[in-house]
């Protein structure tokens, strides 16, 4: 039996919770086009016959802007540490630039395979200058593997999963069949709202906006759920609620869909939007949103 821990590094938006989805064939981590997407230190537990891989989902690596980038940061370089695997993910069609060596440079000094996973070659029409490409990382660093793959097409993610089988360490499994991740019920109900947003709203609400679950019940048949929308000013919190209430229904909608599908059941879903100035920058927030202090 193969069991260990593998980290998803890299800069925001090069595809890290998409491929955590794709690997578990489920929507566990949430996407979005806007950089810094995830937040949270998400694990996914992936079981086959006879192997058990516990991936996990960190924040994009970014210049900060205020002290909630400094500690998803933090939280981000924390998860290299510890684990057996290092997958280094890079959005290809981009190319390999300057953020992304910044991000090697620092994993460097974890001392543990690293894997290259080159991101979105769907994207790359000229796969000429690809292989090139490929070639040219090989003598950048000694990396265990360097893969190209779509995490959203699935393309190259089960020869992902074979060279993780072959390279993983001999060990029991560390958790039962039924645990799929380290992250509660309620939490993943909040980001399905949060994800909404972002999509509904696209550049206009970049970090300004935060998502958690102030009520859930449920019983056999409903799960009733209230989220609480939080944004930094007023002007935002417009924004989301939009022409008499227009956008945060459509927001709602969207996301009871996809709570729906998840739990497998009807939801009841109250949604309402609260502004609390400079919350990214009160540590207060942090440890309510889950960022709490013994993180940094």
């Amino acid at each position: 039996m193969k069991c260990g821990f593998v980290s998803i590094v890299g800069r925001p938006n090069v595809g890290k919770s998409t491929l955590l989805n794709q690997i578990l064939g489920m929507k566990l981590a949430i996407t979005s086009n806007v950089s810094g997407t995830t937040r949270n230190i998400i694990n996914g537990i992936y079981n086959d016959r006879d192997s058990q891989i516990i991936f996990v989902d960190t924040p994009g690596i970014h210049k900060p802007n205020d002290k909630l980038g400094s500690l998803l940061n933090k939280k981000a370089y924390n998860q290299t540490e510890g684990v057996d695997i290092i997958l280094f993910l890079v959005d290809i069609s981009k190319g390999f630039g300057k953020g992304d060596e910044f991000v090697l440079n620092r994993l460097k000094e974890a001392d543990v395979p690293i894997y290259l996973l080159l991101n979105k070659i769907d994207l790359v029409k000229n796969k000429e200058e690809l292989l090139k490409e490929i070639n040219r990382l090989k003598d950048y660093y000694p990396f265990k593997e360097i893969i190209p793959l779509s995490a959203k097409k699935d393309d190259n993610v089960d020869l992902l999963i074979q060279c993780l089988k072959r390279d993983l360490p001999e060990s029991d499994k560390i958790y039962s069949e039924e645990e799929l991740t380290n992250v509660t019920t309620r939490f993943i109900m909040a980001e399905f709202v949060r994800e909404k947003v972002l999509e509904l709203t696209r550049e206009e609400i970049p970090h300004t906006v935060t998502c958690f679950v102030e009520n859930f019940e449920e019983d056999e048949k409903l799960v009733h759920i209230q989220v609480v929308i939080i944004v930094d000013r007023d002007n935002i919190k417009k924004i989301i609620i939009g022409k008499q209430g227009s956008l945060l229904k459509e927001i709602g909608t969207r996301a009871r869909k996809d709570m729906e599908e998840f739990l497998g059941k009807k939801v009841f879903l109250e949604t309402y939007v609260k502004t609390l100035k400079n919350w990214r920058d009160q540590e207060k927030y942090f440890v309510e949103l889950g960022l709490r202090e013994e993180d940094e």
